[in-house]
């Protein structure tokens, strides 16, 4: 099915062999296709905890909450921006911290990319399974992601954590990654609502290196209305549900509806 996905061993570092059913390296390390389409190559020693990534409440809250198209924008901002500074056509795609795989999905359908999505989720992956058959959904985790140097075209990053060296050892040499980070003013008129006190914040993308050249940075903002429903959503796929008091949780509750700001910063890198 993804035969032409460049895949190694997440424990030999080998090129594995796709057999429909599992992935095989040479050295005999095998990992099963799991029923609902994916595969778990994140090793046991790679794991931080039981259950790495985010919970299934916040993965379901979240997948409800994009399904719905408030993000629209955002996604077809980064879909253009693949478009436009790609150099080739139908790309191989990684994005990295794909969630339940409302981005990757969208690569696939609006770009014609060839995608490979990785979550150090199991649950985000058994989720992503039910956007796209096609597409190449892996437990992995962005420090060590299972493919071979310089295989993909692009890489994306939206809302997720940019590992510099990681990307530029599986980008071939000109591809792209592009970044989605926060910005200063994301969400603000709900912070207002969770927090007592809200600090002005210069938020800035991390630094790149010299692999790197910067193509484009942008810092693109829209606003959308949420009712009841999907700000309960929004909170619940967020940190900030972990963070709220009760109090506040129960004010940002009673509130029928809520105009919200999205403010991001949009960055293309080119690998050198």
């Amino acid at each position: 099915m993804y035969k032409d996905i460049r895949v190694i061993c997440p424990v030999c570092g080998r090129s594995m062999l796709d057999n429909e059913k599992s992935l095989v390296c040479p050295k005999g390390h095998s990992f099963d296709r799991a029923r609902q389409g994916y595969v778990n190559l994140l090793p046991v020693q790679n794991k931080h905890s039981l259950s790495p990534g985010d919970a299934k409440d916040m993965l379901l809250a979240r997948r409800s909450f994009l399904s719905r198209g408030f993000y629209e924008p955002l996604c077809m901002d980064a879909a253009e921006k693949l478009r436009k500074f790609c150099e080739c056509d139908n790309p191989f795609l990684v994005d990295s911290g794909c969630g339940e795989g409302y981005y990757t999905e969208a690569f696939e359908r609006i770009c014609g990319a060839r995608c490979m999505g990785i979550d150090i989720s199991k649950e985000a992956a058994r989720m992503a399974c039910a956007r796209s058959r096609s597409i190449f959904w892996t437990v992995a985790t962005a420090s060590h992601i299972p493919l071979e140097n310089n295989s993909a075209d692009a890489v994306t990053a939206i809302f997720s954590l940019f590992v510099n060296d990681e990307y530029a050892r599986i980008l071939k040499s000109g591809g792209i990654v592009i970044e989605v980070t926060a910005g200063s003013g994301h969400l603000k008129e709900m912070k207002s609502i969770i927090y007592e006190d809200v600090f002005e914040q210069d938020k800035r993308p991390a630094p790149y290196g010299e692999q790197f050249k910067k193509c484009i940075e942008e810092e693109n903002s829209f606003e959308f209305t949420l009712d009841n429903e999907a700000l309960r959503e929004l909170l619940a796929m967020t940190p900030h549900s972990r963070r709220i008091k009760r109090e506040r949780m129960e004010m940002l509750y009673r509130i029928d509806k809520l105009t919200l700001t999205a403010d991001y910063i949009i960055r293309v890198l080119r690998k050198k």
